[in-house]
C-alpha cells in the first residue's frame, strides 16, 4: 500500500516531520513525526494495483551503499507514474479522486465557467505562496535515500520556493504578471502553518487587489509501509518531469464557511483538463476533499503538489515550466 502525504497528515507522517528545532540544521534533519489534524491534507490512499503505477524497481546494492559517502542508505526510491485509473470520477480527460461523498456532475461543472476574469494588464493577476515553504527534493536521481537526504530545508535555492521562482518567471514571460511570496510559514514552527499562510495571502490580496488566482505550491510525499519512497515521474518531450496534483477543497459535513468552493473547483477542472491535453500524464487525478486549505479566501484558489521528496529539484522545476504553459492557456481562455 502506498500512502501519499495527503493521508500521512492524518497518520502523523506528512510531507516531512514535526519541527521543533534548536537550530536550522536540526530542523532540516526532520527529527520527529507529528500529527496535525487542523492542517491535514485529506486522506488519500493510492493502491499500486488500483492505479497500475509503472514502477522501476530499485535494489540497494552493496556498491550503492558504499557510494553513499554522505550518509547511510535508509531505503529504496522507485519511479512511479500515477495514471487516470487512480480516479473514481472521469469525464473528457478530467480525472478526479473524489473523497467527499458529494455527487458531482462534471459535464454541468464544465458548462459553467468560473466567474474570475483575467485582464490584459501589467497589474498582478496571480499570487504564488507556500504554506510549507521548506519542503525540498532530492539533489540527484538515484535508487535509494540516505539519512542525510533532506526533506526540508530553509535554503531557498533548494526548497519549494525555487520551484515557485520558475513558475513565476514562466508566467511573467506569458504576460501573466505574478507575485511570489517566499515567506516561511512552517519554520521555525510547523504547527499553525496554514494560519500563518492565511495572513500572508490576505496581506498580498490587500496590497494587490487585482490578484485573481492564488496558488499554494507544495511538494508531496509518497512512502509505503516498508519505507520505500516513490518519485512520481513522467516523461514529457524526452525529459523527466515530476507529476503534479491539484487538490481542490469543498464545503461538506463539518467543513463550513466555504460557500464558493465550486468556483475554485471549476478552475481546477479546466487546468487539469488543459494539462492532460497539452502534456498527457503530467497531472495526477485531482484530489477532491472536504477541507479548506485557505481556498475559501478567493474564488481562484489552487493547491498544487509538485512531485514528492523523492523527485529531484530539476524534475520539479521542469514541471513548473509545463504547469505555467497549461495555466497560462487556461487563464487566457477566461479573459
Amino acid at each position: 500500500m502506498l500512502l501519499s502525504a495527503a493521508s500521512f497528515y492524518c497518520l502523523a507522517f506528512v510531507c516531512g516531520y514535526a519541527l521543533s528545532p534548536k537550530s536550522v540544521a536540526e530542523y532540516s534533519q526532520n527529527l520527529t513525526a507529528q500529527t496535525d489534524y487542523n492542517e491535514s491534507h485529506a486522506d488519500d490512499v493510492y493502491e499500486s494495483a488500483a492505479h497500475k503505477a509503472s514502477e522501476e524497481a530499485s535494489v540497494i546494492t552493496k556498491s550503492e551503499v558504499a557510494a553513499a559517502t554522505d550518509g547511510k542508505a535508509k531505503g529504496k526510491i522507485v519511479n512511479r507514474t500515477i495514471d487516470s485509473s487512480a480516479a473514481n470520477l472521469k469525464y473528457q480527460r478530467i480525472y478526479i479522486k473524489n473523497g467527499t461523498g458529494l455527487s458531482i456532475d462534471l459535464k454541468t461543472e464544465l458548462l459553467t465557467p468560473p466567474k474570475l476574469k483575467i485582464e490584459s494588464t501589467k497589474n498582478p493577476q496571480v499570487l504564488i505562496v507556500h504554506t510549507h515553504s521548506t519542503e525540498c527534493y532530492m539533489s540527484e536521481e538515484r535508487g535509494y535515500y540516505t539519512d542525510t537526504d533532506l526533506t526540508r530545508t530553509t535554503n531557498k535555492s533548494q526548497n519549494i520556493t525555487a520551484v515557485g521562482d520558475v513558475l513565476k518567471s514562466a508566467l511573467d514571460k506569458k504576460n501573466i504578471n505574478t507575485v511570489h511570496a517566499t515567506e516561511y510559514h512552517d519554520y521555525p514552527e510547523y504547527s499553525g502553518s496554514y494560519g500563518r499562510a492565511e495572513k500572508t495571502i490576505k496581506k498580498y490580496l490587500e496590497k494587490y487587489p487585482t490578484i485573481k488566482v492564488v496558488i499554494d505550491l507544495h511538494r508531496d510525499s509518497v512512502t509505503d509501509e516498508n519505507g520505500t519512497k516513490s518519485a512520481l515521474v513522467t516523461e514529457i518531450n524526452g525529459k523527466k518531469a515530476a507529476q503534479v496534483m491539484l487538490v481542490s477543497g469543498c464545503q461538506s459535513g463539518s467543513v463550513t464557511g466555504f460557500p464558493n468552493w465550486r468556483e475554485n473547483f471549476r478552475l481546477a477542472l479546466r487546468l487539469q483538463q488543459t494539462m492532460e491535453v497539452m502534456y498527457p500524464t503530467l497531472a495526477r487525478p485531482i484530489l477532491f476533499t472536504p477541507r479548506k486549505y485557505n481556498q475559501h479566501l478567493t474564488t481562484g484558489s489552487l493547491l498544487i503538489e509538485c512531485g514528492t521528496e523523492a523527485n529531484t529539484l530539476e524534475q520539479a522545476k521542469y514541471s513548473a515550466e509545463l504547469l505555467a504553459d497549461a495555466l497560462a492557456s487556461t487563464l487566457n481562455m477566461l479573459k
